[in-house]
């Protein structure tokens, strides 16, 4: 079966700014290609892993480190009240651990509120945030991490 994640990060070094927004031995950072909100990302590590059970000590010592940096880069560099966290790697292709670190703006319509922030995923590429605007969010967020 075809890792989207995996993929991706064979080609690490070589990934347009929204698809390696940040990254470091153990994890990649990328924005969200099908989402209607401008900041919404995933945190996945390099390794193919299918279970938060399964990283490894190291890999696991990084995650909350990476959570909080992507935290405080989104809400610099996007004004976001505070970000959402989830985790479920279950849709075909995309079984691979990766965490959804998603802005949560401070005008967000009560119907996006909590789960309802998921709306704004899996969005058709007319709807979802363009290629420049990601890479251009990808800049200044490496800029904030950095």
């Amino acid at each position: 079966m075809s890792c989207y994640t995996c993929d991706m990060n064979a080609r690490s070094g070589d990934l347009p700014p929204r698809e390696e927004v940040a990254s470091d031995p153990y994890w990649r950072v990328a924005h969200v290609f099908d989402t209607a909100l401008p900041g919404w990302l995933v945190l996945m590590p390099r390794r193919h892993v299918t279970t938060v059970a399964d990283l490894t000590d190291e890999e696991a010592a990084g995650l909350g480190t990476w959570l909080t940096r992507l935290s405080r880069a989104l809400r610099d560099v996007t004004g976001c009240a505070k970000t959402y966290l989830a985790q479920f790697a279950e849709k075909e292709g995309f079984a691979h651990v990766h965490f959804h670190v998603v802005p949560r703006m401070p005008d967000l319509a009560a119907p996006l509120l909590g789960p309802g922030i998921f709306g704004l995923l899996g969005v058709s590429e007319e709807h979802a945030v363009p290629e420049p605007e990601r890479d251009s969010l990808a800049l200044a967020l490496r800029a904030a991490l950095s």
